[in-house]
């Protein structure tokens, strides 16, 4: 049975129109474990046979069809396919996955699906098997083209089959990103800008960049390797910045870069606290009813998920969102965008009134954080370089959630 929280009494977000709806779905397992991950994905030891595709498929399917009456009439405006490494699985268990999902479904005319593959699973056929399953934008894993740095990384593909599985997205997907890291052991800012410039020559419509951090509960955080300091990282990121846009790319987010028309609408929506349902191992999921707004999460551990998904118990945690929080988690996704968003959302997006921040806008606005424009919510020059201290003026300390079963 899955722990439900409840939020201890507060005043309740009250929604006249519900936000826009995306899919998320957690494929887990990869070739190896890079030492700088900390997303929940797991090293598959099983041999050449791969992942039990067909009975995790099931279980998405069990989960997805027990989290629908939580969404009953809403149409699903994205899906994305992320791991681990998605391209694990072969393109026949992505169309079943696919099929299932839209007939369950109702997704938007054009809607945006993209899956993350990473080239060291590389193979022509494979891409176009998941084009032709309905995947329609891709996201390639390169981190880097060059050998000594994706050897830092502990990449499991090397520069050529970067280079090979980059021509070829370009080539069978409209929608291609690209990931890039910089900031990486021994790496000089014309290192960056050298990846960048490779990255250029493959056309693709959207660039992801960025910059290597030491997360807990990784192997670089345990053992760390020497990075580029403050300064050598930050002359990096203005470099990138300046020669995408110099290329036409619009550096719209943090870490995102897109030719015009080209966004990540998926991401786009996360940003803009939208609704997302995640099914799959360790997925996490965002639900908004009339009076309020619902989290939840999966098991994480890929055995465990499967068989309580296809038991009907997919979801380890269930809980409300307090009031209290509403205001810090959709500042924490709206200040990533760099044109902001329009004040009047914040009041369609969390259910309560742009006056429950006030005073945490007028601090700062004051500070030279936010920009003083009362019609929209957006980060100054200072605001984006401080953005983590900009965004913990929202943090308030909400009211412990109490158990409940």
């Amino acid at each position: 049975m899955a722990r439900i929280l409840a939020p201890a009494a507060s005043s309740a977000p009250t929604f006249r129109t519900l936000p826009p709806l995306s899919l998320y779905v957690h494929l887990p397992w990869c070739l190896k474990k890079c030492p700088y991950c900390d997303f929940n994905s797991h090293e598959w030891r099983g041999g050449d046979a791969g992942p039990p595709e067909d009975a995790y498929v099931d279980a998405l399917v069990a989960d997805l069809e027990r989290a629908l009456p939580a969404v009953w009439g809403r149409k699903v405006s994205t899906v994305f396919l992320g791991g681990g490494t998605p391209s694990l699985f072969s393109p026949e268990a992505i169309d079943r996955l696919l099929a299932a999902i839209r007939a369950r479904l109702p997704l938007v005319a054009g809607a945006e699906v993209t899956m993350e593959a990473n080239p060291g699973t590389f193979e022509r056929r494979r891409f176009e098997g998941f084009r032709d399953a309905g995947v329609n934008r891709l996201s390639v894993g390169v981190q880097s083209f060059t050998p000594r740095h994706l050897a830092a990384l502990g990449r499991v593909h090397d520069a050529a089959e970067a280079r090979a599985a980059a021509a070829a997205a370009v080539e069978l997907f409209d929608e291609v990103n690209l990931d890039l890291m910089f900031a990486l052991p021994g790496q000089r800012v014309d290192d960056a800008l050298a990846d960048v410039e490779e990255a250029l020559t493959f056309r693709a419509t959207h660039l992801s960049c960025y910059q290597l951090t030491l997360e807990p509960n990784t192997l670089f955080h345990r053992q760390p390797p020497e990075l580029p300091d403050e300064d050598e990282a930050e002359a990096m990121q203005t470099a990138i910045e300046g020669r995408l846009g110099q290329a036409g790319f619009d550096h719209y987010e943090v870490s995102a870069y897109a030719k015009p028309g080209h966004r990540s609408a998926h991401n786009v929506n996360y940003w803009r606290y939208g609704d997302y349902l995640g099914i799959g191992a360790g997925a996490h999921g965002k639900v908004s009813m009339s009076d309020r707004i619902v989290r939840e999460v999966r098991w994480k551990q890929p055995k465990q998920y499967v068989e309580r998904a296809l038991a009907g118990e997919a979801v380890m945690e269930r809980r409300e969102v307090d009031a209290g929080e509403l205001g810090f988690e959709f500042m924490l996704n709206a200040l990533r965008l760099a044109e902001g968003v329009p004040s009047a959302l914040f009041a369609e997006r969390t259910g309560l009134p742009l006056a429950s921040i006030a005073h945490e806008v007028g601090a700062a606005a004051r500070r030279g954080l936010l920009d003083p424009d009362p019609s929209v919510l957006r980060a100054t020059p200072l605001g984006r370089r401080f953005l983590n201290e900009l965004v913990a003026l929202f943090l308030r300390d909400a009211p412990r959630a109490r158990g409940a079963t």
